[in-house]
């Protein structure tokens, strides 16, 4: 149910978001929120009481990449599809163009791009990412890298990143 009916709406046109932090915590939430609704309650066997499911039972339950993993690897997957394409395309202008004008003061705000740094750059490749994905196969293997990552937080804070085996 939860594969079928929600996620497909999760995810419509999650290929061109530029996640914050923030909202990469709201969606795994939103996550956990709708597997333990699936799941249900578990029952202790030592008390007999009933409680709810925690992140790394869910985790156990669930086996697929969870959902800010799927959101990233469908970004990269639709950027180097783009970025393989001709100069000549709108789509393409609109990745790579620089907006003209002046910039509102104070921090900028993070850019489609800087998405795609940060996510090569959690795989461990550094570079010209354009010219990353325009080899497709290369593409392809950092895509499936990006949704095989495992990455842990406490209370809301990054404090590891590494590949699952």
């Amino acid at each position: 149910m939860y594969r079928t009916i929600f996620l497909p709406v999760v995810f419509y046109w999650c290929e061109t978001w530029s996640l914050t932090l923030r909202e990469e915590r709201r969606l795994r939430v939103f996550e956990n929120m709708v597997l333990r609704r699936v799941f249900g309650r578990k029952k202790d066997e030592v008390t007999g009481e009933w409680g709810k499911l925690h992140k790394e039972e869910l985790r156990d339950l669930y086996s697929l990449p969870n959902i800010v993993r799927v959101a990233k690897s469908r970004r990269m997957r639709w950027t180097g599809h783009v970025a393989r394409m001709g100069e000549g395309r709108d789509v393409h202008r609109v990745l790579v163009g620089e907006p003209e004008g002046k910039r509102p003061l104070g921090r900028p705000r993070r850019r489609y791009v800087d998405n795609i740094k940060m996510d090569l750059q959690e795989v461990g490749r550094g570079g010209d990412w354009m010219e990353l994905a325009r080899g497709r196969d290369r593409w392809r293997a950092l895509v499936n890298m990006v949704m095989n990552l495992r990455v842990s937080y406490n209370a809301g804070n990054f404090l590891t990143s590494c590949r699952s085996g």
